[in-house]
C-alpha cells in the first residue's frame, strides 16, 4: 500500500463514502415513512369529524398555548393524552361533555392563573375537537412526552 494518497484514491473514498451515506439516509427515510403510515398512525380512524376537529385546532391556534404530542407552546398543558387523563378515552359522549364543560367554564376569572380564552365554539365544533383529541390520544407515541401533562 502506498504511503501517499493520490487524487484518484481520495476521490474514490469521497464518492464511495457519499454513496454509502446517501443509501443509509434513503433507507432510514423509507423506514420512517413506512413506520409513520403503517404503525404509528391510525388512518382508518381519521373520520370527517376527526379532520374537522383538526381544522378547529388549527383555526383557533390551540398550538400557540398547548402542546400536542410534545409539539407546540408550553403555556398550557399537553392535550395529546388529555382524554386518558380525564378518563373518557373510550366514551366519545363523555369526552364531548367534559371538553364542553371545560371550555364553557373558561376563563374562570381567577386572578393570577393562566386562563384559556372563550372561543364560543358550537357543539359540533366541540364534538369534532373531542374526536380529534381522542384520535390523537390513540397514536403510538412510544411513551412521548415523558410525563402525563407534557
Amino acid at each position: 500500500m502506498r504511503e501517499v494518497m493520490t487524487k484518484s484514491m481520495a476521490r474514490n473514498i469521497f464518492y464511495g463514502g457519499s454513496l454509502f451515506f446517501i443509501v443509509i439516509f434513503v433507507g432510514l427515510s423509507i423506514h420512517s415513512h413506512l413506520y409513520i403510515t403503517g404503525t404509528s398512525t391510525d388512518h382508518a380512524g381519521i373520520t370527517e369529524s376527526v379532520a374537522a376537529g383538526k381544522r378547529v385546532w388549527e383555526d383557533k391556534a390551540c398550538i400557540n398555548c398547548h402542546t400536542i404530542l410534545g409539539e407546540g407552546a408550553y403555556f398550557a398543558p399537553e392535550v395529546g393524552n388529555v382524554m386518558t387523563r380525564w378518563g373518557v378515552l373510550d366514551d366519545p359522549d363523555a369526552a364531548f361533555d367534559t371538553l364542553k364543560g371545560w371550555m364553557e367554564a373558561m376563563p374562570t376569572g381567577i386572578e393570577g392563573r393562566r386562563q384559556m380564552p372563550q372561543f364560543n365554539l358550537t357543539d359540533e365544533e366541540i364534538r369534532d375537537l373531542a374526536n380529534f383529541l381522542i384520535w390523537t390520544n390513540k397514536i403510538n407515541t412510544q411513551n412521548w412526552p415523558p410525563n402525563d401533562a407534557g
